[in-house]
């Protein structure tokens, strides 16, 4: 493991960061998902994509690289950008879990990987718009147990910071970033994901002019059975430009 410092809007960021096959000359940057991060990646593509140099990164609030500060995630976007200039790489592709995907595709790769992509924006139960009216009537009174009650588990137990990050792109709708990418995409779905269903997947592949879509059984972490084949998939794609 190593550690990367970035300075972005006069906060310093250290970045902790792991390379595989550090001496091949081209490379894949791997971004792990909300409350995750770089070592559920591994677990997964360490061993595949040999000839490629991957690179692992804890975004910024996650595993073991620090956040001080509210972010969105084109913030977290231009910080990576920043990560890979110092570090003085040009990742051929980047390839992102859920809200990864999202990070992934503001990066304007030459080929861009989304595994269960967040960025489209689902219609919420019932009972969870319930829970959100009751949240916002009860907020002005002051009650401190109101966000353990009410907070989603992805929220629980973070800094005010990541806490109020987690709002800035929790339900954002990200369809005109997909749209506007350049990138060569490939996107890998969960069959039975519930957090960032099937149709969502299919509704990005859409959006994205240059794109396969592979629907993959298991649910939000399907990539951790398939991983063999999405590097198949990857290294087909790269062989042919």
């Amino acid at each position: 493991m190593a550690v990367k410092e970035v300075i972005y809007k006069d906060k310093i960021f250290k970045l902790s960061y792991e390379l595989v096959n550090p001496s091949q000359e081209k490379s894949i940057l791997v971004l792990h998902g909300w409350g995750s991060n770089k070592e559920i990646m591994k677990q997964a593509f360490t061993k595949e994509l040999k000839h490629y140099k991957h690179i692992y990164l804890d975004m910024p609030g996650f595993g073991a690289s620090n956040n001080e500060t509210i972010l969105t995630t084109k913030d977290y976007g231009k910080i990576v950008l920043l990560f890979l200039e110092n570090l003085n790489v040009s990742p051929l592709v980047a390839m992102g879990h859920s809200f990864g995907g999202k990070v992934a595709t503001l990066l304007n790769t030459e080929h861009l990987v989304l595994l269960s992509s967040a960025g489209v924006v689902t219609e919420k139960p019932w009972s969870v718009k319930v829970k959100i009216a009751t949240f916002k009537l009860l907020k002005p009174l002051g009650f401190k147990r109101i966000r353990e009650l009410f907070v989603a588990p992805d929220a629980q137990g973070m800094s005010h910071e990541m806490y109020e990050t987690f709002k800035n792109v929790v339900d954002e709708n990200f369809e005109s970033e997909f749209q506007k990418s350049q990138s060569k995409a490939l996107c890998f779905w969960g069959i039975d994901d519930t957090a960032t269903p099937l149709y969502t997947g299919e509704k990005i592949a859409g959006l994205i002019g240059n794109s396969q879509f592979y629907p993959l059984e298991g649910d939000h972490f399907f990539f951790l059975k398939h991983a063999h084949f999405i590097a198949n998939e990857i290294e087909k794609q790269l062989n042919r430009h």
